[in-house]
């Protein structure tokens, strides 16, 4: 459990478990987090899901994110792909730091990934499209 405002785009695992329910995500994911903190918004924030598998269809609302450096196991790949039609706002207590093993002295070791300020982009305007909003964008890729 998190106790403190992430970064946006920030990389952290969610777990959608319990209390989500098919169709909605219902596993634990790796996340990149949207929302910056807000006055009284504390202990929540706003996340798009990231899956290792290319959508069967690419949609507005999908962006291709190239994962690199990869991200320990069970969460490695050379890519995932931001689900933005599946966006939520989580409290904290859904949200971890994603682990890498552990330090020599036994202790825990986390690594706090973080997706460039013109992916972040990318995916905020994925979110408008997953909105219905894609006209509120002018990113060329939702304009063509």
């Amino acid at each position: 459990m998190l106790k403190f405002h992430p970064a946006r785009g920030t990389l952290l695992l969610c777990a959608y478990e319990p209390g989500f329910v098919a169709p909605e995500m219902i596993k634990r994911r790796v996340v990149v987090v949207m929302s910056p903190r807000l006055r009284r918004r504390d202990g929540l924030c706003t996340v798009i899901p990231l899956s290792q598998t290319e959508p069967s269809e690419v949609c507005d609302f999908h962006v291709r994110v190239p994962m690199q450096p990869e991200l320990p196991d069970p969460w490695a790949g050379p890519e995932k792909w931001a689900k933005a039609d599946m966006m939520a706002t989580v409290g904290f207590h859904r949200l971890h730091l994603i682990g890498d093993g552990r330090k020599g002295d036994g202790q825990r070791k986390y690594l706090t990934p973080k997706l460039s300020e013109e992916k972040v982009k990318e995916i905020e305007c994925a979110m408008l499209c997953a909105l219905g909003l894609g006209s509120l964008t002018n990113h060329e890729r939702f304009t063509t």
